[in-house]
C-alpha cells in the first residue's frame, strides 16, 4: 500500500493552541557514551495532521519561540519535484535519503528539531518510514493536529501555505487533494491509532484541535507541553 507519505499531497504536484489530551509518555535510558548522551538531551518533535491543518505555520511559531528548528516535508519535495516530478524512483529514494540525512546531522549536531508531515496512520509504508526517521534520536515526541475539512480548506489558501510551497498554487487541485486525502486515509487518531497505536504508545503524544486557535496559541500549548518532558 502507498501510504501518505508518498502520496499527492507529499508531492503537492497536480497530475501533470488548542485542546490538550497528552498521551502516554516515554523515559530514554541513560548511557555513558558521550555522542549518545547529546543526542539525549535534544528532541525530535514530529508534527503530523492531514494537509493545510497548520503543521507548517504552527511549527514555524513553536521554532520562533524556542530552541526547535523546523524542517517541514516541503523542504525536500519541491526542489526535487522539478528535476525528477513526482513518484518516480529518482524522487522517492532521495526524498526519503535527504529527509533522513538532515534528522541525522540534526541529532549528531545538537539541534532540536520539528520535522512536520503528513502521516496515514493505517498505511504499513507510513509506519516504516516514520520508525526508521524517529530511530535517530534518543528523545522523540509527536503532536498531533487536528481541524475539520472547511478549516482545512480555508488554511489551504493561506498566504505563508502557498509562498513556500509553489506546488499548492493550483488552488482548484489542491483543494480536491485536500478532499481526497482525507477520504482515502486516517490521517488524525479520532477514529483510532490504526497500524500507528505502538509506535506512537513509545513517546509522548499530544492532540491539539486547532478550530478558532491562532498558531501563535497553538505554539505556545506545544512549548509549554514539551518543557514538562525536559
Amino acid at each position: 500500500m502507498r501510504g501518505a507519505l508518498r502520496s499527492v499531497e507529499r508531492s503537492g504536484l497536480p497530475p501533470r493552541g488548542g485542546r490538550l489530551e497528552p498521551e502516554g509518555l516515554h523515559h530514554p535510558s541513560e548511557t555513558t557514551s558521550r555522542c549518545h548522551c547529546a543526542m539525549l538531551r535534544r528532541m525530535l518533535l514530529v508534527i503530523f495532521g492531514p494537509p493545510a491543518v497548520g503543521k507548517m505555520t504552527i511549527g514555524r511559531a513553536v521554532a520562533e519561540n524556542s530552541s526547535f528548528r523546523l524542517f517541514h516535508n516541503h523542504m525536500t519535495i519541491e526542489p526535487l519535484l522539478e528535476t525528477f516530478g513526482y513518484g518516480t524512483p529518482a524522487f522517492n529514494t532521495l526524498n526519503r535519503e535527504f529527509r533522513r540525512r538532515v534528522l541525522e546531522e540534526a541529532a549528531g549536531h545538537d539541534v532540536d528539531l520539528i520535522f512536520s508531515l503528513v502521516w496515514a496512520l493505517d498505511s504499513q509504508d507510513d509506519l516504516v518510514e516514520i520508525t526508521d526517521y524517529v530511530g535517530i534520536f534518543d528523545r522523540v515526541a509527536f503532536v498531533e493536529l487536528r481541524a475539520d475539512l472547511d478549516t482545512r480548506l480555508a488554511r489551504n489558501r493561506t498566504e505563508e501555505r502557498l509562498l513556500h510551497k509553489a506546488s499548492k498554487r493550483d488552488l482548484e487541485w489542491s483543494d480536491e487533494n485536500v478532499r481526497q486525502m482525507g477520504a482515502q486515509w486516517e490521517l488524525t487518531s479520532a477514529e483510532g491509532y490504526h497500524l500507528a497505536g505502538e509506535l506512537l504508545a513509545q513517546h509522548p503524544h499530544l492532540v491539539l484541535d486547532t478550530v478558532g486557535v491562532t498558531p501563535a496559541e497553538s505554539a505556545a500549548s506545544i512549548i509549554d507541553w514539551v518543557d514538562t518532558l525536559r
